[in-house]
């Protein structure tokens, strides 16, 4: 085991141990968390109570989450100094521990940015120097700069498979006439792409040198002025996540698998990422899939019983079909920018990002997070909707094999939504809805948990 500096190893808890590929999950497993920034310590407390009391409920006490506390984005910052925003030792706990939960972190937009300690306003360099203040708040504590923390966690663990379900909870209020008929799940390459992070600023001697390549060595076209990103997809990193997202088709039972991809346009990126994902498909699981093709010309139009229909779709068609088309889709596989468009305009049409789970999957580790950003102006507050988080912690769940636990977290949330009692980005949609706090809204959950029980057991 590492040694571990500023984190605490619980003592009444035990490893997740891997073997042969499969999680072997104690009844006390140790699970690394970080609340996260901005609102994110709110609703890590409202969420961290759900849990808890589901798997306390669902077992009558005999399992028990053992919280390993870590450090990342300003958290770290304030606990480690020295500019460190992903400390090495919250990475090595993520890895030993197999299975983390995490809370949204603040993403600098543009480029590299200071971001204040005490109210997570951004800014940028005053007079070509690092800002002795604030510029918003005044406050002397203003971090270094640093890109995204949660690309750097995906890239530096290979958390490659970015999974996001996408489902209507009934009684949320949707600007769709049908939300329940949107189910699907979405696999988004997590580690290249655009977010692989090749970029060249505009005039800077690194540009030049990539400018004068493209065009004097590659006889390519464009404007010398332009800053200069590369987009790598390999087929490494492509069919490892369309196989996994073809193998969680099977393992769910879900009738098919759709490639998102821009290949029109993008012919040996994105539309690589296609042409691999049916070589894949016909190579490694012949027998349990039916190209759209051979639906047509071998069995009717009808897909045979037991079989996984494997489709693909140009990304901005994707989109009209997931509002005309939704009861066509469940499993959808994409390159990674795709994904992340795709995934918030889908939960978009079932209530929200407040309510939209995610994680981040790689061979021997998984990270759970909460899908939308950390809202600094609510921070604090204890308004948000944790519903995101919670949601997540169900995806965690499940991944541990404890279902019992994910499914009655699930019926309470619904049956709270269903009473009106819910947070105000709820309530405000909602006629004769009672406005309830964040850690109000978790307590709501939990205590409907014995209702559920009750009404499972008669």
């Amino acid at each position: 085991m590492p040694q571990f500096l500023r984190v605490q190893v619980p003592a009444d808890g035990a490893k997740i141990q891997v073997k042969q590929g499969k999680l072997v999950v104690p009844d006390n497993p140790i699970i690394p968390f970080f609340p996260g920034d901005g609102t994110g310590p709110d609703i890590w407390k409202a969420a961290q109570g759900v849990l808890d009391a589901a798997v306390q409920k669902a077992y009558k006490g005999k399992k028990k989450i053992a919280w390993m506390r870590v450090y990342a984005g300003l958290d770290a910052l304030q606990t480690y100094g020295d500019d460190t925003v992903l400390p090495e030792e919250t990475l090595a706990a993520f890895k030993e521990f197999h299975v983390g939960l995490k809370g949204p972190l603040t993403t600098p937009a543009g480029g590299f940015k200071y971001v204040c300690l005490v109210c997570a306003k951004e800014q940028g360099d005053v007079d070509g120097k690092r800002p002795a203040k604030c510029v918003a708040c005044g406050s002397e504590f203003v971090t270094a700069r640093f890109r995204s923390v949660n690309v750097n966690i995906r890239q530096k663990l290979d958390l490659y498979a970015c999974v996001r379900p996408v489902r209507w909870f009934k009684g949320v209020p949707c600007p769709v006439k049908a939300p329940e008929k949107l189910d699907i799940v979405i696999f988004r390459e997590n580690t290249e792409d655009v977010y692989a992070g090749i970029e060249f600023e505009q005039g800077t001697p690194e540009q030049k040198k990539v400018y004068e390549f493209l065009t004097k060595e590659m006889g390519k076209k464009f404007r010398e002025d332009s800053g200069i990103g590369i987009k790598p997809i390999s087929i490494f990193c492509s069919t490892r996540l369309i196989r996994k997202a073809i193998q969680y088709a099977i393992d769910h039972n879900k009738p098919s698998v759709t490639m998102v991809h821009k290949g029109n346009i993008q012919k040996f990126t994105e539309g690589a990422f296609r042409d691999w994902g049916y070589q894949l498909a016909k190579a490694e699981f012949r027998s349990q899939v039916v190209s759209e093709t051979e639906l047509w010309d071998l069995h009717g139009g009808k897909l045979p019983a037991g079989k996984v229909l494997i489709k693909d779709r140009i990304a901005d068609q994707i989109f009209q079909q997931l509002l005309l088309r939704p009861e066509e889709y469940s499993v959808l596989a994409t390159p990674n920018l795709n994904g992340d468009y795709l995934s918030d305009a889908a939960v978009a049409q079932v209530g929200g990002l407040g309510l939209g789970p995610g994680a981040n999957i790689g061979d021997e580790t998984a990270v759970f997070e909460a899908t939308h950003g950390s809202a600094p102006k609510y921070a604090g507050k204890d308004q948000v909707n944790p519903g995101s988080l919670i949601l997540s912690g169900v995806m965690m769940l499940e991944h541990l094999g404890w279902q019992e636990a994910a499914d009655l977290i699930v019926r309470s949330l619904e049956k709270t939504i269903l009473s009106k009692r819910v947070t105000y980005d709820l309530e405000r949609q909602m006629g004769g809805a009672t406005k309830l706090k964040c850690s109000e809204f978790g307590a709501e959950i939990a205590r409907n948990m014995d209702a559920v029980l009750e009404s499972a057991a008669s």
